[in-house]
């Protein structure tokens, strides 16, 4: 055979086009109250104080008065858009249609945007007031002390996410009249909160609990909260916010759900195909003690912000 056959060598590429690793699925929406809004801002919900019965002031007494208190608490949209163009043009040299997995790279970064707004508004700034004009800022750094599991908590120097710190911060929500048996209650980790829940005998023995925790090896629910998984929380000096918060305790506002459109431009040479998906939404933390922050040891690598 001719020596000269290398010549003739070809390369051959797979037809299979997949997403590279991200998440694709919204971890938090569906687990918080949620509402359809116009206008630049709105007000999700609104709260009435307590009053308490008082003795009777004695026979005949003038009857006195007591005042209820009501709060408003705000939520304002955040607009987002991905545009993607196809070249007619470009798609003539490539056996390899890329457009249904552009469709689900946008789709994917629609789901993440929504956990963004819900995780940025568990502790960010809240904004209070009767009326769109007069705000207060209710920032977390101001009541986290009241509402927050130390790091430390149940140890002498900092730790992971621990049975003990789930059972605090139930004790926190209970102390602060949260209605524990009414309410749905999500906690909020990540890998390395999971890996911390799997190293514990509490959770992976069935002598502490009347029936299994793990799931096919996953831990979806202990001690009465939901365990969600997210790779998009803050972290600071290792370590990494969890979020416990009860169903009435995270609000998601849409403005506008994600919208998609795909048409061809007319205005641009080879009339490529555009993929525009819009949208606008925007979160806000309710009531202090309906949402807490527990902080858990983490030297793991940075939250996935980007996919």
């Amino acid at each position: 055979m001719s020596e000269n056959l290398s010549k003739l060598f070809t390369t051959q590429y797979s037809t299979i086009l997949t997403l590279k690793l991200q998440q694709k699925t919204s971890k938090l929406r569906g687990r918080v109250m949620e509402g359809n809004h116009v206008g630049k801002q709105a007000s999700p919900i609104q709260y009435a104080g307590a009053v308490q019965m008082k003795p009777v002031q004695g026979r005949f007494a003038p009857i006195g008065r007591q005042d209820m208190d009501f709060v408003r608490r705000w939520v304002t949209p955040v607009d987002r858009d991905c545009p993607q163009l196809i070249d007619n043009l470009d798609k003539l040299k490539t056996t390899i249609d890329p457009q249904s997995q552009e469709i689900a790279a946008t789709a994917a970064a629609v789901a993440r945007e929504w956990d963004d707004r819900l995780i940025a508004a568990a502790f960010g700034t809240a904004l209070l007031g009767t009326d769109g004009a007069a705000f207060t800022s209710e920032t977390w750094a101001s009541i986290s002390s009241s509402w927050q599991v130390a790091s430390t908590f149940g140890s002498s120097a900092a730790s992971g996410l621990t049975v003990a710190k789930m059972i605090e911060a139930k004790r926190i929500m209970r102390k602060a009249q949260v209605d524990m048996e009414e309410e749905e209650l999500t906690w909020v980790t990540n890998s390395q909160g999971e890996s911390d829940l799997l190293n514990q005998v509490q959770v992976v023995s069935t002598d502490f609990a009347d029936r299994p925790v793990l799931t096919d090896g996953k831990v979806t629910r202990l001690m009465g909260w939901n365990i969600v998984y997210s790779e998009r929380l803050p972290s600071a000096s290792n370590v990494r916010s969890n979020i416990p918060f009860a169903k009435s305790g995270l609000y998601l506002g849409v403005w506008l759900d994600a919208q998609n459109d795909v048409r061809q431009r007319a205005d641009l040479s080879g009339l490529p195909w555009q993929l525009y998906t819009m949208m606008s939404s925007g979160a806000v933390r309710l009531e202090p003690g309906r949402l807490l922050e527990a902080l858990c040891a983490d030297t793991s690598a940075a939250a996935d912000v980007t996919p």
